[in-house]
């Protein structure tokens, strides 16, 4: 351990931090176990179900277009297999996107970032994953000034700790999570929390959002270095209300009516 990390850590584990409350129930490409992912029907049916917030999945088109979808190609979701960084909008428009979840959905488009700002209420927010490297910033940051949505509705996050530093360098006002799942081998978790906490000050992110099976010392370090803590996906009311006991700022799940549900018993 180098000295600089060494005295981050060592500071981030005595300073304090806000309890946060009920955390935020975040739709998970929207509310994805009922509607197709990341489409405007799972984005507006999340909204029915009283979610605080949407997640959805972003990468840029060829012709420079920001378009909603996890995969880097459309194999998954469509009849057809087009990369999407090598597709127009226009081609990807012409794709059903729906009927692979339930033929009520058939004929669903693809949706674009603009599209899906447009269905986030007033006091709202939106999570938005880059699935892509920083070369959508410059594209990103123009959708949102041209959005109508406020600088506290929008959060950007990427596992590409890149990403999340070339946003902030642009856009310092706006938040942004670093996305890390985690992992214990030979009894030691990786990424370890050292470097976890480095990466979190180095690309100035406002906080972590985590896969949920983080260990407590590790929510707790976070927190106490002044960062927020997220964490996805959760379907089971028992898993939300534990990690709402540890302080969490928001729990990202498919199903946000019954986690909001149950966290409000």
């Amino acid at each position: 351990m180098d000295l600089g990390r060494g005295i981050f850590l060592i500071l981030s584990l005595f300073a304090g931090h806000m309890v946060v409350g009920k955390p935020l129930i975040v739709a998970h490409r929207g509310a994805s176990f009922d509607a197709p992912e990341n489409t405007l029907p799972a984005f507006e049916l999340a909204w029915e179900k009283g979610a605080d917030a949407i997640e959805g999945d972003f990468l840029l088109t060829k012709d420079n277009q920001i378009v909603c979808i996890h995969d880097k190609t459309t194999k998954r979701l469509s009849e057809q297999n087009l990369v999407v960084a090598e597709s127009t909008l226009e081609q990807l428009k012409t794709l059903d996107v729906g009927s692979w979840k339930n033929e009520k959905y058939a004929g669903t488009p693809m949706p674009t970032l603009s599209e899906v700002f447009a269905t986030v209420p007033d006091g709202k927010k939106i999570f938005i994953e880059v699935k892509c490297g920083p070369e959508i910033i410059p594209c990103l940051v123009k959708e949102i000034q041209k959005s109508d949505l406020k600088t506290d509705q929008m959060r950007v996050i990427c596992f590409n700790e890149e990403v999340i530093k070339a946003f902030k360098e642009t856009m310092p006002d706006y938040k942004a999570y670093w996305l890390s799942g985690f992992k214990k081998k030979n009894g030691s978790w990786k990424p370890s929390l050292e470097e976890v906490l480095f990466t979190l000050q180095d690309c100035k992110a406002d906080g972590l959002d985590s896969q949920h099976t983080i260990p407590p010392e590790f929510s707790k370090a976070v927190l106490s270095a002044g960062f927020e803590w997220h964490a996805w996906t959760v379907n089971d009311v028992v898993t939300a209300k534990r990690l709402a006991n540890r302080d969490i700022y928001s729990v990202t799940t498919d199903r946000p009516k019954l986690i909001g549900s149950g966290l409000s018993k």
